[in-house]
């Protein structure tokens, strides 16, 4: 290439060898992409810190985000996909303190992005949203930095009582949600989404798992933690249920499963 790519910040040892190749592997893409960490977010659903959460290896990409890098980047996918899913089974194998994620650095500290000074010089650290309902706000990491939660957009009816969260959803290791049960023209929301056709399936990684996750724990099904993570234990919950309601119970979430949780 014809440019000159800034250097990236040496990863810990202590990241796990598996999710140092799946990081390497990213950053070269990125490289190869000659994008900014502004322009990869402006080309994604994943916000500019996110990436550098993602590059850094201080949180674990997404399947998606993975995805997404490979096609802004016109690469194949498949293959980097196959290495997050080994990624995905050792954090799941792991003790809760995985060394493969470590926790943010403090205010003031060296955090790398991508050199081009773009970020107006802030120092973005890891946030934490907890989320709280309509109106409520969030305390994001040691910065203090107050995000307040707006109306999710939906291809359902949106009813104004409602709210979810705005931007994508950032996988958070050991975050978890509490569960806003409400009832509003005949359906149940948890709220933190007013979906009644996402589909989802195992290592799926969204504001509707959360929400999937509240309505099985709801309706006195265990999914596990309430972490937006497609698990095997939100699987064996939604297989429960969907036997339960006649419905076929292949363990993946659907139309005909959603109209059974908002009842």
């Amino acid at each position: 290439m014809g440019w000159n790519m800034p250097r990236w910040k040496e990863l810990p040892d202590t990241v796990d060898h598996r999710v140092r190749q799946l990081v390497v592997h990213l950053r070269r893409m990125k490289d190869h992409s000659g994008l900014s960490l502004a322009a990869l977010a402006a080309k994604t659903t994943y916000s500019k810190s996110s990436w550098e959460r993602y590059l850094n290896a201080k949180t674990l990409p997404p399947r998606g985000a993975v995805e997404e890098l490979a096609r802004v980047a016109g690469a194949d996918p498949t293959r980097l996909l196959a290495l997050h899913e080994v990624c995905e089974a050792a954090r799941e194998s792991a003790p809760p303190a995985d060394p493969a994620l470590p926790e943010p650095e403090v205010p003031g500290s060296e955090d790398v992005l991508d050199g081009t000074g773009d970020d107006g010089g802030r120092r973005w650290t890891r946030a934490r949203l907890i989320a709280v309902g309509a109106g409520a706000v969030a305390v994001l990491g040691a910065a203090g930095l107050l995000l307040a939660l707006a109306p999710w957009s939906d291809e359902a009816e949106r009813d104004p009582r409602i709210t979810a969260h705005e931007g994508p959803y950032v996988w958070e290791p050991g975050t978890t949600y509490r569960c806003d049960i409400q009832r509003h023209d005949g359906r149940t929301y948890a709220g933190h989404s007013v979906t009644r056709t996402a589909l989802m399936e195992y290592n799926s990684t969204t504001w509707d798992v959360v929400e999937a996750q509240c309505l099985l724990r709801a309706a006195g099904y265990q999914p596990g933690a309430i972490d937006g993570v497609y698990r095997n234990g939100t699987e064996r919950a939604v297989k429960r249920l969907q036997s339960d309601a006649g419905i076929p119970d292949d363990g993946k979430v659907g139309p005909d499963t959603w109209k059974v949780l908002r009842r």
